[in-house]
């Protein structure tokens, strides 16, 4: 096993390691101000009221695809995405990668679901909402995907797919919670902020050890 991990892709490509990392302190820089920002909330901000949706939510058959997304981000449709990733990794022999899955998105979740009850921010009454974990679970697994597919680019091209899976998988989850009425669109913008803040030094501190195996 240990000699599979050595060998192993790395789990933060080169090409990506410093652009990922210099994105690692901006996540971590806007999460803390959002964080600050709407501690104690329970009402959304000037930002979020022109983009929540009507009192009848998203209409149908729109509905139904947020319920699908949102699925995706509960407990039991995070663990199957998981396991498939996991088991795509495996095959593929990127043992490096499916630690990250693992270990990445289980602390990006984790960070987020302490954070919720220390920023106290609610919506509909007593629900905490920031900063959302579904958001980050989905743009976690698109960083570590877009790792993967990023790999043999240059730089640009590495980064490039990157941000853009981040934010496609991001966004569409964002749309999803704030569509179904989970969440604040302040909310979600943390949620990302988390998985860029986290992701990248988890990726890197995985190929420091497994290097040093």
């Amino acid at each position: 096993m240990r000699d599979r991990l050595k060998t192993s892709p790395r789990a933060l490509p080169a090409v990506l390691r410093t652009p990922s990392l210099v994105l690692a302190v901006l996540g971590f820089l806007a999460l803390i101000a959002l964080g600050l920002r709407f501690a104690g909330h329970s009402v959304p901000s000037a930002f979020d009221a022109p983009l929540l949706p009507g009192p009848d939510l998203i209409p149908d058959p729109w509905w139904y695809f947020a319920t699908a997304i949102d699925f995706c981000g509960e407990p039991l449709g995070a663990v199957l995405i998981l396991i498939l990733v996991i088991g795509g990794c495996l095959l593929t022999h990127r043992l490096r990668t499916a630690v990250l899955a693992v270990v990445g998105c289980g602390l990006t979740v984790g960070v987020t679901s302490v954070l919720k009850p220390l920023t106290g921010r609610t919506i509909h009454g007593s629900y905490l909402s920031f900063p959302s974990g579904h958001t980050a679970f989905a743009t976690a697994l698109a960083l570590i995907g877009a790792y993967v597919v990023a790999g043999r680019r240059g730089r640009v091209a590495a980064v490039a797919w990157a941000l853009g899976l981040a934010l496609v998988f991001g966004f569409l989850m964002a749309w999803a919670e704030v569509g179904l009425g989970a969440h604040y669109p302040t909310d979600t913008i943390g949620g990302f902020a988390a998985a860029l803040a986290i992701v990248p030094v988890t990726a890197y501190w995985i190929d420091r050890v497994a290097d040093r195996r």
